[in-house]
């Protein structure tokens, strides 16, 4: 299966179900009064973190994922049926943003858990019957309120890989054949760079009770951090890594060793500069081959706490899966990141609302009018007119005449214009 890790998509909850206009039609209730049920909540879109999957292809071949809108509410004070929620299934280790038009992305959910929810969609509210509208001076109304529209957003989501231990190199360093050692992963091996060219997860057993996930990373080149070789795509999937083995290859000469070091360990930090501090084994590879033996003991001088091993022998590897083991235990999770709370927007000053003048229209907007005009029937005048009330109520009306809003001139709330009066 193709590796993918990041992945734009829509997402939409279901719209709330219409209130109904209804009335008691009983023989012996000689003034029946009205009877119209509420509609039903729309459902919403639940992402949920499985460790069963490792990619988000299945998100390039479907981008757009809408839950089920409510019923209507019927007679008889009947709510309508509620939507289903919608529940898409994402790896475990997924990021998901909210990306705004304005206001470039948010984080809203780090579903860093199995299991893990996080509703990125909200289904709207059932509308009311026309039996919430009765008063002692209206016995009779003869409107309901429509359902309210759901929350629609576009998410990028982003897989970072979860590992304990992460193995890092320049390519052509042995990390593919280290894992296939240290785990039964089986990653594509070859003798030319490149070989790897996606994240491989292993899980690496030392006992009955002593495990750890181990990472390879592709091979990272100078400018990595910037793009090159992908290099962008594959550090992410370290931040996470309570442990780094920092693998080179012993074939190569002393002063081009040093500098592969040196050049791994400034792509690191600029990527992030947390991973300057994450524990770090250094790892001399390809002991197998006697140059490579005669450097390690010149290496073992600038570097005192450098190992060596052949991943191709095995010579040297349980001993490196031990000590990381031992490190990884002594290290705290790195911390996920916290999932992130969109801040509420209220516009203005003391008002839950804006009013601009757009071309010599009054657009008003805000979430509550907005959502009020949503569910109002325009085409009925009851309905008109308690929309009315509530826009005077809210402080609208009277902030549109301080603006000089006269008789006839157009008000635009949402989707809806009217003229106002």
């Amino acid at each position: 299966m193709q590796f993918v890790d990041e992945a734009t998509i829509t997402v939409e909850g279901g719209r709330g179900g219409d209130g109904a206009v209804a009335w008691r039609r009983e023989k012996y209730v000689p003034k029946g009064g009205p009877a119209g049920g509420d509609g039903g909540r729309g459902g919403s879109v639940v992402l949920q973190a499985r460790a069963d999957l490792g990619t988000l292809i299945d998100f390039r071949y479907k981008k757009h994922f809408a839950a089920e809108s409510g019923r209507p509410g019927g007679s008889s004070n009947k709510s309508g049926r509620q939507g289903d929620d919608l529940v898409v299934s994402v790896p475990v280790g997924t990021l998901v943003f909210r990306v705004e038009t304005d206001a470039g992305e948010h984080l809203v959910a780090d579903l860093s858990e199995p299991g893990a929810l996080a509703r990125v969609a909200k289904g709207g509210r059932g509308g009311l019957g026309n039996q919430h509208f009765a008063t002692s001076t209206r016995q009779a109304p003869r409107f309901a309120e429509r359902g309210e529209p759901a929350e629609a957003h576009t998410l990028r989501l982003e897989l970072k890989l979860l590992a304990d231990c992460g193995i890092v190199g320049l390519p052509n360093a042995g990390k593919s054949t280290l894992l296939a050692a240290a785990s039964a992963a089986r990653p594509k091996i070859a003798d030319y760079p490149f070989t790897t060219l996606e994240p491989q997860l292993g899980v690496v057993r030392l006992g009955p009770e002593e495990s750890f996930v181990m990472v390879d990373v592709p091979g990272l080149i100078e400018g990595a951090h910037h793009g090159a070789g992908l290099g962008d795509r594959f550090l992410r999937h370290i931040e996470r890594t309570r442990v780094l083995v920092h693998l080179m290859d012993g074939a190569r000469p002393t002063p081009e060793i040093l500098r592969d070091r040196d050049v791994i360990a400034a792509e690191l930090t600029s990527w992030n500069r947390v991973l300057a501090q994450r524990p770090t084994l250094m790892v001399l590879n390809k002991l197998d081959l006697p140059e490579a033996r005669a450097r390690f003991a010149e290496l073992r001088a600038e570097m005192p706490a450098l190992r060596g091993i052949s991943a191709a022998t095995g010579e040297g590897v349980r001993e490196l899966l031990f000590a990381a083991y031992q490190t990884i235990a002594k290290t705290a999770p790195v911390p996920v990141v916290e999932a992130a709370r969109l801040p509420r927007i209220v516009l203005g000053t003391n008002e839950p609302f804006e009013i601009a003048i757009e071309n010599g229209v009054y657009v008003v907007r805000g979430e509550r009018v907005e959502r009020l005009a949503a569910m109002t029937d325009f085409d009925n005048d009851e309905a008109l007119g308690r929309f009315e009330a509530a826009l005077a109520r809210m402080g609208v009306d009277k902030r549109l005449r301080e603006l000089g809003a006269r008789d006839g001139d157009t008000v635009r709330i949402a989707e809806v214009e009217f003229d106002y009066s």
